[in-house]
């Protein structure tokens, strides 16, 4: 029994069922570009003030790929506006000349 349990857990989606499957399919993903840009506006962040192309490419990277957010299929553009955000604060600090120890 406990073999028949862990082939059926290599298995995966292939023991579920159609109606299952759709409800899966059902469940609202991110978007893999406001993933990005939320990282890449976290290293905006961290290293802005010192490289201001990061915070630069950052920005128009976000703002390109923003519309390829789907309502319908995708949970929330959060991910987006944090980046964003964390990428116009770099820029930000880059221009006011403040720059801040990043210990890594």
């Amino acid at each position: 029994m406990i073999l028949s349990n862990r082939a059926k857990w290599k298995n995966g989606l292939d023991d579920l069922s159609i109606e299952e499957k759709e409800e899966l399919n059902k469940i609202k993903k991110q978007n893999p570009y406001g993933l990005i840009v939320m990282l890449m506006g976290l290293t905006s962040f961290l290293f802005g003030p010192r490289f201001v192309i990061i915070p630069i490419v950052t920005i128009l990277f976000g703002l390109l790929t923003i519309r390829t957010f789907d309502k319908v299929r995708e949970d929330n553009p959060w991910t987006f506006y944090v980046g964003l955000g964390l990428a116009i604060y770099g820029l930000y600090l880059f221009i006011t000349g403040y720059e801040h120890d990043v210990k890594i």
